[in-house]
Formats: structure tokens, sequence, C-alpha cells
């Protein structure tokens, strides 16, 4: 067992490596990079995904205060002159792509930045003006804060009603929550949280909960027990919507691992030799059937992490790792693309092992060595 695992911890490397190098190609080849993103933000006709670049960091390379353009030039007439320009000199780009360091061939770039990101040195953020690693880092707690009340709730309402459903499997409660399944599967989350808003956050009816971000403006002046209350009225809204989309496939899938257990044979033994049935469905069944919920965590994690999350961070003003990630894909700023695609491989490829030690923990008679010999 512990050689099986060290193996699949040295297989993380390669299946890194090949990840970053594959995306690496695809940005390369697509069109609209950070050379033509400057250029068009220099000449004013650069739109933003979110409108958020220009109002909230956006790093103008030409003023003043900016310590990255100006290793560029020393003439400081050349800012002027450019920045107002609508035709851009060749040599002015070429100093640009020197900034940028797209001088250099395209594979010494992959090379170079992979050797950084071994260390875990992202760089800074063309657009933003600030280390890559420290916007994951403070972008990190909206995300986290989403991404594990969700978990926790879905897995609390999922397993529980999926357990129920497969005991009552095709009476009156099958049938009426099974109707409420069907809703939550089949509407997204964005639209409960735009139905959410209507409601409850002073759409139309009701003004309960706030609309935007985690905490309020006085939040640091408050007393322990009003920052937890209110962090919680913050973040029931953008949570309810994750949840509601996302509980209905794990309790369907809890159910159908039931009732695909209680058909087979050791279960009938059981029940001949007189055992309880709350001993049938809690101490046999349950270890057996809960593999299959166990092996989709990773994926339901990271799902509900840095996927279902974007949209919900966009609708509640939430500046989380999915907006982050989504406005730096907008805007060409590589560093960030490149920075969070490597934490979420990363995070990934640790999670997809960490459901292969769950699946020992739940059922200590699988071996994952002895069945690769």
């Amino acid at each position: 067992m512990l050689f099986y695992f060290l193996r699949r911890l040295l297989l993380i490397i390669p299946t890194l490596l090949g990840i970053m190098i594959l995306n690496y190609i695809i940005v390369q080849a697509a069109p609209g990079g950070p050379i033509e993103q400057m250029i068009s933000k220099i000449r004013g006709d650069a739109v933003s995904a979110t409108a958020r670049l220009e109002g909230e960091g956006f790093n103008d390379p030409f003023s003043s205060g900016s310590d990255d353009f100006s290793q560029m030039s020393n003439d400081s007439a050349l800012y002027t002159k450019y920045k107002g320009a609508r035709g851009l000199d060749p040599a002015f780009i070429r100093e640009l792509e020197h900034l940028y360091g797209f001088d250099k061939p395209a594979h010494e770039r992959l090379f170079l930045m992979l050797k950084n990101y071994a260390t875990f040195e992202f760089g800074k953020s063309y657009f933003r003006g600030r280390p890559v690693a420290e916007l994951i880092f403070e972008k990190l707690s909206v995300s986290l804060s989403l991404g594990l009340w969700t978990t926790l709730i879905v897995y609390l309402i999922s397993i529980p009603l999926g357990i129920a459903k497969a005991v009552r499997d095709g009476t009156r409660f099958d049938m009426m929550t099974s109707l409420v399944i069907i809703i939550g599967y089949s509407v997204p989350s964005f639209m409960f949280a735009l139905f959410l808003i209507i409601f409850f956050a002073g759409g139309s009816f009701f003004d309960v909960f706030p609309l935007r971000g985690l905490v309020s403006d006085n939040w640091h002046s408050l007393d322990w027990i009003h920052k937890i209350l209110d962090y919680l009225w913050h973040i029931t809204l953008p949570v309810t919507a994750m949840v509601i989309g996302g509980f209905a496939s794990l309790t369907l899938l809890t159910k159908n691992s039931f009732l695909e257990e209680v058909q087979k044979q050791y279960v009938t033994t059981a029940r001949a030799k007189g055992v309880s049935e709350p001993r049938i469905l809690y101490h046999h069944i349950f270890r057996n059937a809960m593999l299959v919920v166990v092996a989709g965590l990773p994926a339901a994690v990271i799902h509900i992490f840095f996927t279902s999350s974007l949209l919900i961070e966009v609708i509640f003003s939430l500046d989380g790792l999915g907006l982050l990630g989504f406005e730096a894909a907008i805007s060409r700023d590589y560093p960030i693309m490149f920075g969070t695609l490597y934490i979420y491989t990363l995070i990934g490829l640790f999670m997809n092992l960490l459901g292969d030690l769950t699946y020992t923990f739940v059922d200590p008679r699988i071996d994952f060595g002895r069945r690769e010999g």
C-alpha cells in the first residue's frame, strides 16, 4: 500500500507537467495575447468582461507611480508620446514585449515558467501590478468560505436523504422528494441565485439579506459574536444557491448505491440469520454503498470550489478565485491564468489521491497496492 501511494505521488509530477504544457500550447495559439490587450488599453478601445480591471487594481504601466514600466526607458517623454498616440511605434511595441518577456522564444518562456512554478514563484500580474501568489492567497478565503460550507451542507443533506429514499423506495415520500430533486437537478445554481435575490435581497419582495460581499463594512469594529452573525448573514444566499444546485445528483447517487446493495446476496443472508434491519442498513450496507459516494468526493469538491462558485461570485459580488481566474482569461493575464491553473491542478491531483485514502478508511478490505500487483 505504501509503495502504491508513493508511486501515485511521483505520478503527480509528470501529470502536472503534461497539463501545464498542453494548456500553454493552447493559450499561445489563441489570438489576442497580453501585448494586444495592453495596446488596446493604451488606445482606449479595450473592453473588460466584468468592468472590474479598470476600477479595481488595473495597473497602468504609464502611470507615474508604476515601478513595472519605469525600466522600459529613461526618456520620460516616451511615456507621454505613446500614451496619447493612436498609432504605436514598432520600437515601443518591442520594448513592451521585452517588459513582459515576449522577446524570448516560447519554449524558453515555458521552461522559465515551469522552473519558477516548481518553487511556487508565480510572478506578477500583467494588469494588476501585484504578485500572483498574493492575489491567490487574498481571494482564497472567499472561495474556501463558499466551497467548505456548500460541501458540508450538501453532504449533510444528501446522504441522509438518499438513505431515506432508498429505505422508502416507491412510497409517497420518495415521489415527493424526487420532485424536489428533479427541480434542483434541472435548474442551475445561478438561476436559484437570481430567484433568491429577487425574493430576499431587496429585488421585489423582501429585503432580508445583503447583496454584496462576505462581511459588512464595519465588520472589524464588531465584537466576535456579531462578526460571526454578520458573516453568516452575508453567506446565506450564495451558499443556499450552491446547495440547491448541487445536492440533487449526490442524493440520487446515494439512493441508487443503497438500492444496489440491498439486492445483493449478503443482505438476504443477514436477514435470514435474523439480523435487525438497522444493523443490516448501517453496519453492512452503509459501508459498501458509501464507497461510490466517497469516490465522487474529490470531483465534487473541485466542482464546487472552482466551477459552481464562478457565477455565484459574480452575481453576489464575491471577489474569489473563480472570478479572478475568469477575469485573467478574458484579459490574457498569463501569470494569473497559469498560476491559478497550477494551483487548481495540484489540488485536484491531491484530492484524487485523498479519495483513494478515504476508500481504504471506509473499507479496509480494499488494498490498492495488492490490486495493482
